[in-house]
């Protein structure tokens, strides 16, 4: 009807409350940091390591630092990926079983110990840090959907602290990294890690590139590891060999210590990590 009253105008009040009502109803973005977590998930690999000779996989490098410097060397599909859920744990596909998951309890010293792995193949194989498995007299790695398999070594970069495992038995469903340009990076760029810090299965720390060329050497060592990435996301016990990350969820390098003044061996900002394109060499892979 032409001659009908027009609606009457909202006040201000109800503009408001329908802004509010639209923005409440609306699905956040999810933050970068969720998105690299999802990604690099089902490629993580959980390994436990037995030997007669240590006190964990990880106590070779039980990761303190003796000297650190500069280095004298000029080295410079998603939809199918798993989802945390709402605690922010890391759920395994076809919810596999999860080791360390929830307590922690101090590991045997007969038993060895335990490190991180990143898949980078179709074929299976998995980069870690040589350290983690070379006194090993047993390897059992885990895979996100909770396929068990032991593994052996198929090749070593000792002076970068590198190793490449092969597994027996793979998972169904294989995923491996996407791998990135380390040369890429700047300082100041978004960092993230993930692996198995104190047994506590997928977690996920984040920080920045700090540095470039660095040097370290691990404790019981004596050799230095040179040519590192810097970094200030937190890396402990249980963390070495696997992903560092940039903020499109590809493998840049390697982690493979922290600096650490004490004897506590526990994160106080400063880790170290081989770049992919360095440790990606023990496995064949091309350097970019």
């Amino acid at each position: 009807d032409i001659l009908a009253p027009p609606p009457a105008q909202l006040t201000l009040a109800e503009v408001d409350n329908a802004i509010v009502e639209a923005m409440a109803s609306a699905t956040p973005e999810p933050a970068y940091s969720t998105l690299v977590y999802q990604y690099i998930r089902p490629s993580i690999v959980f390994i436990s390591v037995k030997n007669g000779t240590q006190a964990d996989g990880e106590s070779s490098e039980n990761p303190a630092q003796e000297e650190t410097g500069p280095s004298n060397t000029d080295e410079s599909d998603p939809s199918d990926r798993s989802i945390p859920n709402e605690d922010g744990e890391g759920n395994r596909p076809n919810d596999g079983p999860t080791p360390g998951e929830g307590n922690l309890e101090p590991q045997n010293p007969a038993r060895g110990g335990l490190g991180s792995g990143v898949l980078i193949n179709d074929n299976g194989d998995i980069l870690t840090s040589l350290h983690v498995v070379e006194n090993a007299t047993e390897i059992e790695v885990i895979f996100a959907d909770g396929t068990e398999s032991p593994a052996q070594i198929v090749s070593t970069l000792p002076e970068k602290d590198i190793a490449v495992l092969t597994p027996s038995k793979l998972p169904e469903l294989l995923v491996p990294a996407t791998l990135g340009n380390p040369n890429a990076l700047n300082i100041g760029d978004e960092a993230y890690v993930v692996g198995h810090p104190l047994g506590l299965y997928g977690s996920m720390s984040a920080g920045v590139i700090s540095g470039f060329n660095r040097s370290f050497r691990p404790q019981n060592s004596e050799e230095r590891l040179e040519g590192l990435i810097q970094i200030d996301a937190a890396v402990n016990p249980g963390n070495s060999g696997g992903p560092l990350l940039n903020r499109y969820g590809q493998v840049v390098g390697i982690v493979a210590g922290l600096a650490n003044p004490t004897e506590d061996s526990f994160f106080i900002g400063i880790g170290f990590a081989v770049p992919i394109d360095v440790a990606g060499g023990a496995a064949g892979l091309p350097p970019y």
